[in-house]
């Protein structure tokens, strides 16, 4: 799998005027969970990194398209999902400087810079019940994975809904989430179900 910064530019803004539409079903997820400012921040995130990236020059590499992005969903909405994501994609910007190629190796190393980035910044781990849950066991399998885009993209999709699944039946350990101690367990966690939501988004677009 090969993409230009620039077919990586349209078809994420294609992926996150889709993610769009999931927002009610994300703030009601997340009002089930905290505060139920899921929805509004990733519809607020997604708008502003679609327009920080229409303003940006043809020749953009990928690390100046992380670093718009980052910025941008970090400030269009205040909260701690915006803030954790944001961080993320700044933090993986440094990872591909001067690249205008994403290959599968470009695309992992993101994800694990972004991974990482949330783990010390939220004080949270897999396990916990975060979008962590999600986006680390299905960087796992494409690390792990060979074939065309759309058979890599399908594995990581199976496994971050598995792992949504799997953890429903876990108490929350991090955020508004887990002041409701006993009573989020049996609710997939919101974060991770954006994940998932991007992924299969992500799909259709591609």
């Amino acid at each position: 799998m090969s993409m230009s910064a620039n077919e990586v530019r349209s078809v994420v803004s294609d992926a996150l005027t889709a993610l769009q539409s999931h927002s009610d079903e994300l703030r009601d997820l997340d009002a089930s969970l905290g505060d139920g400012d899921l929805g509004i921040t990733v519809q607020a995130g997604s708008k502003a990194v679609i327009a920080a990236w229409a303003a940006l020059p043809a020749e953009a590499t990928l690390s100046d398209l992380l670093l718009a992005a980052g910025k941008a969903f970090s400030t269009a909405n205040p909260s701690t999902f915006a803030a954790l994501v944001g961080g993320g994609l700044l933090a993986a910007a440094k990872t591909v400087t001067g690249k205008t190629e994403a290959t599968k190796a470009e695309v992992l190393a993101i994800g694990r810079a972004v991974a990482t980035r949330i783990t010390e910044r939220g004080k949270s781990k897999v396990g916990d019940k975060t979008v962590l849950d999600a986006l680390v066991p299905s960087l796992d399998v494409l690390e792990a994975t060979d074939g065309a885009a759309s058979e890599l993209l399908a594995a990581m999709i199976a496994t971050a809904r598995e792992r949504i699944d799997a953890t429903a039946g876990l108490q929350s350990q991090k955020g508004r989430a887990a002041w409701v101690q006993e009573r989020s367990i049996g609710h997939p966690d919101p974060g991770a179900t954006a994940y998932l939501r991007f992924l299969e988004s992500l799909r259709i677009a591609a």
